[in-house]
C-alpha cells in the first residue's frame, strides 16, 4: 500500500518524481517514483547519518555494480542509482503486488503447495543474486513481492559482497531483521551465501505458520533464540519440515546448497499432488485416470480375458472353418455314395468329426489363455505380457 509523503520528505530524487511512500526499515525509506516518461520505479533513499559513513558509500558503489548484474526471473532488476548524491539512492524496477507479510495478514498463511512454489521462486532469486557474488542479507516477507506468476525478490541493492560482515552502526543497529537473521549474522561472524538460506527457511515457516520461527519480543531476547534455540516444526505439515530444516540448520556448513535446497522442493512438489478426480494411487505402481488398480496393473489382454469372453470365442473364424470342413467332407460324401462306393460313407462322419475337433482345439487355447491371465492376476511376480 502506498502512503502519502509526509512533511520531512522529499519530492523528487535525482531523475525521479516521487509519488508516495512504499515502506521504511533500517537502512532508509522507499518510495514510489516515476520517471519523466511515466515509468514507475522503487526508489531506496538511504538514511543520513548512515550516508555520512565513507566506508559505507564505498561499499555501497561495489555493490551497486554487483547488483546491475542480478538478472533472472524472480527478481526486481535495478536500474538506476547514484552512491555518490548527498543523500544516496537506489531506483528498482516497481512491482505492483502485495508482499507475503501483506498477503498472509489478509488471507492467512499459504498451503503446503504454495509454501513449496515459494521455496523454489526464492531459491532460484537467491541464485542470481549469489552469482553476482552478493548477499542479500536481509531476506524477509516485506522484501518478498507475491505476483500472480511468482514471488518477486526485491531490496537486495545494498546487499553486502561475499567480502564484507556484518556490523553494527553507530547507533546500536544491526544491519537485518533479528527474527529472519542467520545465527551468524545475529553475532556478527563473516557471512556466507549459507546465511540467506537459512533466512529464506524462516520466510517459509512463516509463509506456513503466520508467524516467525523465533518467536516476537525485543530485538535481543529474538537474537538470543536465533543463535541458541532450535526452531519447533510441530506446526509445520510433514510435507514440508525436510525442507525447512535443511535451510534452518545453526552450522551453515550443515544447509543444504541452493541446488540441494531445489532439487528436495521438486521432489517434495511431485509427491505432494494430490490424485486428481477419478484417480487411484497405490504404493509400488502409478495408474492411469480412469482406471481401478487391478485394472492398471494389468496388461491389455490379461484384462480383456480376465474380465469378458476370450477373442478366440468372440470370433467367427472357428465356426466358419468347421462349417467349410464339414460341407466339404459331406459333399464328397454324397458323391462317394452316388458312384457306389460303399467305403466313401466314412467321409461324411470323418468330415463331422474333424470340424467339431477343430471348434473343441480352439476353445481349449481360449480356456488356456483365460487360466494364464487369471494366474497372472493373483500372483504378478509370475511376469506379464507385454512392455510392462
Amino acid at each position: 500500500m502506498v502512503r502519502d509523503l509526509g512533511d520531512g520528505d522529499p519530492r523528487g530524487i535525482g531523475p525521479y518524481r516521487l509519488l508516495g511512500v512504499l515502506g521504511e526499515g533500517g537502512m532508509g525509506k522507499v518510495y514510489l517514483g516515476s520517471s519523466r516518461g511515466g515509468r514507475r520505479v522503487a526508489v531506496k533513499v538511504v538514511r543520513a547519518d548512515v550516508a555520512g559513513d565513507a566506508e559505507f558509500r564505498t561499499r555501497f558503489r561495489r555493490e551497486i555494480e554487483a547488483a546491475r548484474r542480478v538478472g533472472g526471473a524472480w527478481t526486481a532488476p535495478v536500474i538506476d542509482a547514484d552512491p555518490d548524491a548527498a543523500v544516496p539512492w537506489l531506483a528498482s524496477d516497481y512491482i505492483d503486488a502485495p508482499d507475503l507479510g501483506v498477503l498472509v495478514h489478509r488471507q492467512g498463511p499459504l498451503n503446503e503447495a504454495g509454501v513449496l512454489r515459494l521455496a523454489g521462486g526464492l531459491a532460484e532469486a537467491l541464485e542470481s543474486v549469489h552469482r553476482a557474488r552478493l548477499i542479500h542479507r536481509d531476506l524477509k516477507p516485506s522484501n518478498v513481492l507475491m505476483t500472480d506468476n511468482g514471488p518477486r525478490l526485491i531490496d537486495f541493492g545494498i546487499a553486502r559482497a561475499f567480502d564484507g560482515t556484518t556490523r553494527v552502526t553507530g547507533t546500536g543497529l544491526i544491519i537485518g531483521t533479528p527474527g529472519f537473521m542467520s545465527p551468524e549474522q545475529a553475532v556478527g561472524a563473516e557471512l556466507t551465501p549459507a546465511s540467506d538460506v537459512f533466512s529464506l527457511g524462516s520466510v517459509l515457516f512463516f509463509a506456513v505458520t503466520g508467524r516467525g520461527p523465533f518467536g516476537s519480543g525485543g530485538a535481543a531476547s529474538v537474537l538470543y533464540r536465533v543463535v541458541h534455540d532450535e526452531p519447533g516444526l510441530t506446526a509445520v505439515p510433514p510435507g514440508l519440515r525436510p525442507v525447512l530444516s535443511a535451510c534452518l540448520r545453526k552450522d551453515p556448513a550443515h544447509r543444504a546448497t541452493l541446488d540441494e535446497l531445489l532439487d528436495l522442493v521438486d521432489g517434495r512438489a511431485a509427491g505432494a499432488a494430490p490424485p486428481e478426480a477419478g484417480e487411484h494411487r497405490q504404493p509400488g505402481h502409478h495408474t492411469a485416470r480412469g482406471e481401478s488398480p487391478t485394472e492398471a496393473a494389468v496388461p491389455p489382454t490379461a484384462r480383456e480375458t480376465a474380465g469378458s469372453a476370450p477373442a478366440e470365442l468372440r470370433s467367427p473364424l472357428p465356426l466358419l472353418i468347421a462349417f467349410v470342413i464339414w460341407a466339404v467332407g459331406g459333399v464328397a460324401g454324397l458323391v462317394a455314395l452316388a458312384s457306389g462306393k460303399v467305403g466313401a460313407y466314412l467321409i461324411l462322419p470323418g468330415g463331422l468329426w474333424l470340424a467339431i475337433a477343430t471348434a473343441q482345439v480352439q476353445q481349449l487355447r481360449a480356456r488356456l489363455g483365460t487360466a494364464r491371465a487369471a494366474r497372472q492376476l493373483r500372483d504378478p511376480k509370475r511376469g506379464r505380457a507385454g512392455p510392462w
